[in-house]
């Protein structure tokens, strides 16, 4: 019996998903199916609506290697999970004759720990463990959620805190979940043999498909420890968003809140000696973090350095002490040691890497008027990790619907650790990059309308003139708008002139609910508007007539004083070549292209994105920022974008008429 052929495969599965085949998926299978035969590496764009997800799970499943799907969000997860990998896996299986198993697996802390749940967990005012379910007033909503995690428990197979339906909040989760470091290990806890982690681990190991985030990806790159199993090919979903994902994980963070929930939380287990010792540098690293000033720290000042050094000092000396002394008096100790040691070892851990000074990392100080002042420390770029780490002994595929930039791949491939596409070399990772393309049509669903006769935007300058414009084009389209702000403070200010200036169009903010329920607030309504920031340039899926004005205020540039990007900006120049190009205009360029996405998400959309900032017309890295957007017809002509919003907001109510008059019919 001959191998079924790769196209004989992708019709299988997309029929069963009840999908539609494209020239792009189609072609995205054969270029990824070509990556794996050959081990080599695939960056692929592929607009929304190609399939990307069958256009590399089916050719992935064809050839049998183990595989590891790195997605940045959980919609996407739990739609491979639940919806796109069964129906694949019952089409194939008759083809491949083999079933290929499948399985999702996160950081430990996403699953809930059963030892926490039922021995309690360690508190830091007191000795020992308390029991959280009846520290927790029942008729209060903490109460009320952990009463439901400890029914669900009894009822859950996986224990995953994405499986309860509806949610609890993160303080209820934190109250009966673990993070790695806080965990006893399978071998040492009493539950070890039916610990939700553990089962998730193990299911992992023995599928040909691990679905798993960006974050835990990072964390198998980062600590060396793997916590993912042997695999042979990598795909990376979402990836224009993997290079932000680890350089979270790689960032440490120091606040005086955290590093007295250590000193308490080791008080009752170091001798009094070492206790005292912590507590001291804790209260002068407090003192100094109070008379500090926000930015970055390009050297380190001599007494934070010192307050610093004490603190690393101090926190080794704690850990040796904790680990030398067994309290028997302390209730279920080893539970109670492990979270005080996991505290501490994370002051020491962060303390010791900044006072180190690496050239290769970023420190700054900030205060938050909720969260107070914190010092941070992040890795001034992860392309070197991410070449040494991801892009060896195995094949990667990473895809997205923006990955090429300013018409090439190069910038995206540089904040990877690639060399440009073609480049020769031993040590360098060969790769090349695909467009797929998009099975909309982007010049006839679509206008990219550019206000050139606007002010050039100031930093936090009020913009009159862009309430003015703004006002106009929301008024045109009927609501059905998206507006989409470079800062909070931006969005707030225009959804608070707007709704006095229109009132008949209801402005959602961002902030004010749930982003679910905002989104789906801003669906069922076409004549809604929803203003927000930087989640929303990513996150709404809106196909249909609510959504046919998308604004950007500006061009999303990072803000000068951003520590992180500006010190990146400075080592490329430093180096000789274009910061502003390599890291701003990068920047902005995705978020574009992610907020120009929006707007056409169906091939029945039509609408208008405009941006009203006008250096995207008279600017010179206009150009370079134009070709990172899809293909829409272009103009500066005000008039014509009002008249064409309004022609889309008269067809768009027409057809809202005609499916009421119909419901009223068969009703």
């Amino acid at each position: 019996m001959t191998e079924p052929s790769l196209p004989e495969l992708l019709h299988a599965a997309v029929t069963a998903v009840g999908g539609t085949e494209r020239p792009g998926q189609v072609t995205m299978a054969e270029a990824v199916s070509e990556a794996i035969d050959d081990g080599s590496h695939l960056l692929v764009q592929a607009g929304t609506g190609t399939g990307k997800s069958l256009g590399y799970l089916v050719p992935a499943l064809a050839r049998g290697d183990r595989v590891v799907v790195a997605t940045a969000t959980l919609a996407l997860q739990r739609q491979l999970v639940e919806r796109d990998l069964p129906r694949t896996v019952d089409a194939l299986h008759p083809l491949l004759r083999r079933r290929p198993e499948f399985a999702m697996l996160k950081g430990r802390s996403n699953y809930l720990c059963l030892h926490r749940l039922h021995e309690g967990m360690p508190q830091d005012e007191e000795e020992g463990l308390f029991d959280q379910f009846e520290a927790a007033a029942p008729t209060s909503k903490l109460g009320q959620d952990l009463l439901r995690l400890r029914d669900w428990a009894d009822d859950t197979d996986t224990g995953d805190r994405d499986d309860l339906t509806p949610g609890v909040s993160d303080r209820a989760w934190s109250q009966i979940s673990v993070s790695s470091r806080e965990c006893l290990g399978a071998s040492k806890c009493a539950y070890g043999a039916e610990c939700f982690a553990e089962m998730a681990r193990e299911r992992a190991k023995l599928a040909e498909v691990v679905v798993t985030n960006h974050a835990l990806l990072a964390i198998d790159a980062i600590e060396g420890a793997p916590v993912l199993p042997q695999h042979e090919v990598l795909i990376v979903d979402e990836a224009h968003e993997l290079v932000s994902r680890v350089t979270g994980v790689a960032t440490g963070e120091l606040t005086p809140g955290q590093v007295n929930r250590a000193v308490r939380r080791a008080a009752k287990l170091a001798n009094e000696k070492a206790a005292d010792q912590l507590q001291s540098a804790a209260e002068g690293f407090e003192r100094l973090m109070e008379l500090a000033l926000p930015g970055r720290l390009e050297e380190i000042p001599e007494d934070l350095g010192y307050a610093l050094m004490a603190l690393r000092d101090a926190a080794r000396t704690v850990i040796s002490a904790i680990g030398a002394t067994r309290d028997k008096s302390v209730g279920d100790e080893d539970a109670v040691r492990k979270q005080a040691l996991a505290s501490v070892e994370t002051i020491h851990d962060v303390a010791e890497r900044i006072t180190n000074g690496s050239e290769w990392d970023v420190v700054w100080y900030e205060r938050h008027d909720r969260f107070g002042a914190s010092l941070r420390v992040a890795p001034m770029s992860v392309s070197g990790l991410l070449r040494e780490k991801l892009f060896t002994d195995r094949s990667v595929v990473l895809t997205s619907a923006t990955l090429k930039l300013g018409g090439d791949f190069n910038g995206v491939g540089a904040s990877l650790g690639l060399a440009p596409e073609g480049t020769e070399g031993e040590e360098l990772p060969q790769w090349k990059g695909v467009d797929v393309g998009s099975p909309f049509d982007y010049p006839k669903q679509g206008i990219l309308y550019v206000a050139k006769h606007l002010a050039r935007p100031a930093r936090d300058g009020d913009r009159a003139d862009m309430l003015d414009e703004l006002t106009e084009l929301v008024q045109a389209a009927g609501g059905r708008t998206l507006g989409l702000f470079s800062s909070m403070r931006a969005a707030q200010l225009a959804a608070e002139e707007l709704r006095s200036r229109i009132p008949e169009f209801p402005i959602l903010l961002q902030g004010e609910e749930t982003l679910g329920e905002l989104i789906k607030n801003f669906a069922a309504d076409p004549k809604t508007c929803l203003f927000g920031t930087l989640s929303l340039w990513q996150g709404v899926d809106v196909p249909g007539p609510s959504c046919q004005l998308v604004v950007m205020d500006k061009i999303p540039f990072p803000r000068p004083d951003d520590p992180l990007m500006s010190a990146r900006q400075k080592a490329v120049e430093d180096a000789g070549g274009n910061g502003f190009m390599a890291v701003a205009a990068t920047h902005a360029a995705l978020l574009m292209a992610q907020g120009a996405g929006r707007l056409v998400r169906a091939t029945g959309d039509r609408g208008v994105v405009a941006v009203l900032d006008q250096r995207l017309a008279t600017a010179r890295y206009g150009s370079y920022l134009k070709a990172s957007l899809p293909d829409f017809w272009y103009t500066t002509d005000r008039n014509q974008a009002r008249r064409s919003l309004a022609a889309i907001d008269e067809v768009a109510r027409k057809a809202e008429i005609d499916e009421a008059a119909r419901t009223a019919e068969s009703e």
